[in-house]
Parts: structure tokens; sequence; C-alpha cells
């Protein structure tokens, strides 16, 4: 097969992750007879640094005419002004809005050698199998805002036709899952909950019969996160929940640094990047986690290029060097020295060639 796939890096540690990942990537080709072509190109505050624009035109040309895209990180200290007019941030949403994406799938599983890096006892997280999957282009964050020296506004805002769609994507999920979605809102305050779910509650009776499902408000979901994380198989929410909860939910698999995410749309153009953030306090010092990014290219292989067996082959990759004690400084465990990003993504590929 060929494909392919535009690298943005980006901020912070982001290229560090993002080459550990391509590593793997071309690992993945040689073993399997495939031929990748990777294009890299600049996004977030390194593009605003060359050109003044986080998502500069080549960037726009580069993710159009590839297969994929894998992203590392945006932002840090350099660009955080509050009061600035351009931000890093604008570059990841106004990519996701130009490749129609709008849906995030973010998977929390537990490796049983990670039972010991969680914060929550390994008796409560041992066998969590989540897919959390949250609405991309809706709600507060996309919503009109405004903002004076005495008052600010953001507006949070739903159509029905946005919620149908990614409830048909959790549905199909579900279908190859456990066949049970938790939707969470906040019905009994928020009219965009109440629409949320009268749509969900649609769409999933009359398209996915076979699937059982249920309400939930948003912070009871995420008492019940850290309480009884195995009951949830795939949990459905909009914008801002999803990336809150998310968060929540990599102290299950012990760290953010662990942790893949998706973000699809109705074609097979997907982006893939770690939902951890730009790290600006460790970049460049060759110690940040990979496994998140190298288990992005992982769904990057499965949801982009249908290349289901590899990606389960990064997976068993990725959880054997776990096993083996190739822990980053992130995911420590007593007694074992920690490794670096390149020996973390050695780790892998030896596992993928031998």
């Amino acid at each position: 097969m060929k494909a392919r796939i535009a690298v943005l890096g980006g901020d912070g540690i982001g290229p560090e992750v993002t080459h550990e990942a391509v590593r793997v990537l071309r690992a993945v080709a040689a073993r399997f007879g495939h031929e990748f072509e990777f294009t890299e190109a600049l996004i977030g505050g390194a593009a605003i640094d060359a050109s003044g624009s986080p998502l500069p035109p080549r960037t726009v040309d580069a993710c159009r005419s590839s297969d994929a895209v894998l992203l590392g990180a945006v932002g840090g200290p350099k660009w955080s002004d509050p009061a600035a007019r351009v931000r890093p941030e604008q570059g990841l949403l106004e990519i996701r809005r130009t490749l129609g994406l709008f849906a995030n799938l973010r998977p929390v599983r537990t490796m049983q050698a990670m039972l010991d890096a969680s914060p929550l006892k390994s008796e409560v997280v041992r066998g969590a199998d989540i897919m959390v999957v949250r609405e991309l282009t809706g709600g507060i964050y996309f919503g009109r805002k405004s903002r004076t020296a005495h008052e600010a506004e953001d507006v949070c805002s739903y159509t029905a036709g946005e919620i149908e769609r990614v409830t048909r994507m959790a549905g199909r999920l579900a279908m190859a899952r456990r066949r049970r979605i938790v939707s969470v809102d906040k019905a009994n305050v928020l009219e965009t909950s109440r629409l949320w779910r009268t749509v969900v509650e649609r769409v999933l009776t009359a398209e996915f019969p076979q699937v059982e499902f249920e309400h939930m408000l948003v912070d009871a979901a995420a008492m019940h996160l850290i309480r009884r994380p195995t009951f949830f198989d795939v949990i459905l929410t909009e914008n801002m929940f999803g990336d809150i909860l998310t968060d929540e939910a990599s102290m299950i698999a012990g760290s953010l640094g662990m942790l893949p995410s998706a973000s699809l749309g109705e074609g097979s153009v997907g982006l893939y990047e770690p939902i951890h953030g730009s790290a600006p306090d460790i970049a460049g010092r060759g110690i940040a986690n990979p496994y998140g990014t190298i288990l992005s290219g992982a769904m990057l292989l499965r949801h982009s290029l249908g290349l289901e067996r590899e990606a389960a082959v990064v997976e068993a990759a990725v959880e054997a060097a776990v096993t083996a004690g190739v822990r980053t400084a992130d995911v420590r465990a007593a007694g074992v020295e920690p490794v670096g990003s390149r020996a973390a993504g050695d780790a892998v590929i030896a596992r993928l060639v031998g």
C-alpha cells in the first residue's frame, strides 16, 4: 500500500514524540511491504514564528493532499498572552474545520503492567476499556464570543445535524465493541444538553436498536469514571465535556502521555495526535513519553489506511515494551530507571521487527 502522511510536529515536545511515531510507522512499512511518504509542515507557535499564521497555506495544502495527518502538540508560554490576536490553538481548531473532522475518538485502556502507574487502586482500574467520542466542531469552543473590560461571553450552541453525525459515529463504534453507550450531558441546566439528549435518543433508537444506551449528567460521569471505570464502554459527549473527561480518564491509564486520539469526519482522512500538551518544561530534553503518539499512529493505520492488522501489531508492541519495563519518567516504576523518548521508540521497533 502507498500512503501520504502529513507530519505536523508543532511546539514543545511535539516534534520529539512525532519523530518516534514516524520511526515506528517506517518500521511498519518495512515489515509489511507498504510505502509511506511523510511530509513535514508547521502548525501552532512554530508556524506563527515562521510565517505569522498558526496554520500557513502550505500546511493546509500538505494536509489536504495526504491520506492522514499526524500531529504532536501546539502552544506554550511564548505564545500564551490572552490578549494576543493570533494564538497557536487557532491552528489546531482551523485544521480540524478545514478537513471536516467532527468526531474525536479517545480510547482509554489499562495495561496490566501499568496498573501501578495509576493513582487509583489497581482493583478499580483493572480491565477498563473505554472509547470516548467527543463532538469536535460545536459547543462553547466555537460559539460566539465577546469581551469588554467588565464583561465576557462565550455562547454554547449546537445544531441537530451536528449531534446526529457524531451519534452515528458512536453507534458504529459501539456495534464493534460491547454495544453500550453512555451519553453525557448537563440536561438539568443547559438547553443545548436538552437538544443533545433528544437527538441522541432518537438516532440510537431508530438506527442502532442493538445498542444499549443511557444518559448521564456530566458531574455524575466524572464521579463514576473514577469510582467504576470498567462500567463504561463508549462515552458520547459534547466538545468541552469530552475535553475535560478524557484528561480525567488519563489517570485510569496512568498518564496523559499514554493516550492517543483520532479526529475523524465522513471520509478516510483523519488527524491523529496524543491528548497531552506541548510540555514546554521538558521540551528538548529527550525525555517525553512517545507512547501516546505511537499509539495515535496505530489509530492512523486503522482508521485512515484500513490496516487493522498493522495497527494491532503496533499496539501489542507498545504494550510489550511497557511490560518489559521500558518506561519514561511520567510512568516510571519503582526501582526501574526511566528511559528517554528514543529508547522507548527503539523498544517498540525492536518488538515490531523481532
